[in-house]
């Protein structure tokens, strides 16, 4: 997909603009009818009520289309033992859903090493969820940021891309308090994005390649939602 999605605003404009074909993104606001999973994926949401069936298409519908852009065909897209999307041969990538809002990346393995998205509605998170999924640290600096955004859920979104870029990497669990998180914003005039660091506060060694230690990513609300992207 080509031109301004919400998806490509927390995606690496280096990378986007490099040209190089190796990374490739979709998004969709609403359930396109007609859809259906394929053969191999019916059993995952045999028994899901419509609104998670919906989601489950509609995703993968989504990664389909980028992964074509990588020149690659529609594979079914199963989960792994820990409920990750498992991608073909040669490709990294990241789901999300959220009411309104279906996205995925896609990279080539060797050019990109992982990758994790997340969406979520830019609303304030549930009472003592903040406190659940956060330092203390983490919470303080926050109430120090501007207040017309809703910094608790762009905390807890970050948090979830940070796991799904982690994960594949490690094969490991990554707890709410195993990352601080920092936030910072673009240049003015550019809107309500910016960027984050996720500081690896556990042992960071990977399966392969350099330990994970920090990883940098982008935040943006828009459209009532907000976004956050991690490409390493």
């Amino acid at each position: 997909m080509t031109g301004r999605t919400l998806v490509s605003s927390v995606l690496p404009d280096a990378l986007l603009s490099s040209g190089s074909g190796d990374l490739a993104y979709a998004e969709a606001y609403s359930d396109p009818p007609g859809l259906a999973p394929l053969p191999e994926e019916e059993p995952l949401i045999a028994k899901s009520v419509a609104k998670r069936r919906n989601e489950f298409i509609t995703v993968r519908h989504c990664a389909r289309i980028a992964l074509g852009e990588l020149g690659k065909p529609p594979v079914p897209i199963l989960k792994g033992d820990k409920g990750e999307p498992c991608w073909p041969d040669g490709v990294v990538g990241s789901l999300t859903h959220t009411a309104g809002y279906r996205g995925a990346v896609v990279g080539r393995a060797g050019a990109v090493r992982s990758v994790g998205i997340d969406a979520e509605p830019h609303d304030v998170l549930p009472d003592g969820v903040l406190e659940a999924i956060s330092l203390e640290e983490e919470r303080h600096e926050i109430s120090t940021l501007p207040g017309d955004l809703h910094w608790d859920r762009i905390l807890f979104c970050a948090k979830e891309a940070t796991y799904k870029a982690w994960f594949p990497l490690t094969r490991r669990w990554l707890g709410f308090e195993d990352a601080h998180i920092v936030f910072d914003f673009d240049p003015p005039g550019r809107g309500t994005t910016g960027v984050f660091v996720s500081k690896i506060l556990v042992d960071g060694e990977a399966l392969s390649g350099p330990p994970l230690t920090a990883l940098r990513g982008r935040w943006s609300v828009e459209r009532g939602l907000v976004l956050t992207g991690i490409v390493l």
